[in-house]
């Protein structure tokens, strides 16, 4: 098989702080050359699953699992994972799954769900790879830390442009062999490159622009 570009980190308007819907999600994704995408709402699979009904080749349903000490990637999800739990219940109930599982943004203090180290260095035994590359990091040194701490306990990193708007997917992803389940993708992982770059900070504006129109009682057009 040959190697493919994956966007592993990215939102729907089921998310709290997104307003994309799944349709225009994936007519930009196509338009971007992105051969796999990983829908990882926060605490939420139901946007994923509606854009895989679209295109069921094109998409990995995820999700951005809240604990309470930090929030987790999970990838190839079958069964929604509530928010608030202790981390090694959630990566459980995951492993239960046979869900591929990293660590989001692990290293960046300025997010919320961060990690603090201990926490964070508790659950590496139990994890499949850690986020060494979120476009929306601030700065280089969180996603060069996650990429040196990766590194040094022998776990594959995954990476995404964490994008809450049309426009930021596909800005960073990975390019790795071609996999279409979980397995596949554990194996893949271990042979990525990361590919793309940082976004502009001011990405930032669109989930807190989404967060106040749905304060507002925003709701999708029907």
């Amino acid at each position: 098989m040959g190697l493919v570009f994956a966007e592993l980190h990215c939102h729907t308007y089921r998310s709290k702080d997104c307003l994309m819907m799944p349709e225009r999600l994936l007519e930009s994704a196509r338009a971007k050359g992105i051969q796999r995408l990983a829908i990882t709402d926060h605490s939420e699979i139901e946007g994923a699953r509606e854009a895989q009904a679209l295109d069921p080749d094109l998409v990995i349903v995820g999700e951005e699992v809240n604990t309470t000490q930090g929030e987790l990637l999970a990838y190839f999800v079958t069964e929604w994972i509530p928010p608030g739990l202790e981390p090694m219940e959630a990566i459980h109930r995951l492993k239960e799954q046979d869900a591929v599982i990293s660590v989001a943004h692990p290293l960046d203090p300025f997010r919320g769900g961060a990690w603090r180290e201990p926490a964070l260095l508790e659950i590496l035994p139990y994890v499949d790879a850690l986020e060494i590359f979120n476009a929306r990091t601030v700065g280089k040194d969180a996603n060069g830390r996650a990429r040196d701490l990766a590194h040094e306990v022998g776990l594959p990193g995954t990476a995404g442009s964490d994008a809450h708007a049309y426009l930021e997917l596909g800005t960073a992803g990975l390019r790795l062999p071609d996999f279409e389940d979980a397995d596949g993708m554990r194996a893949a992982l271990k042979q990525a490159e990361v590919v793309g770059k940082l976004s502009s900070p001011l990405v930032h504006f669109f989930s807190r622009y989404a967060t106040f129109r749905k304060r507002l009682a925003w709701r999708p057009k029907s």
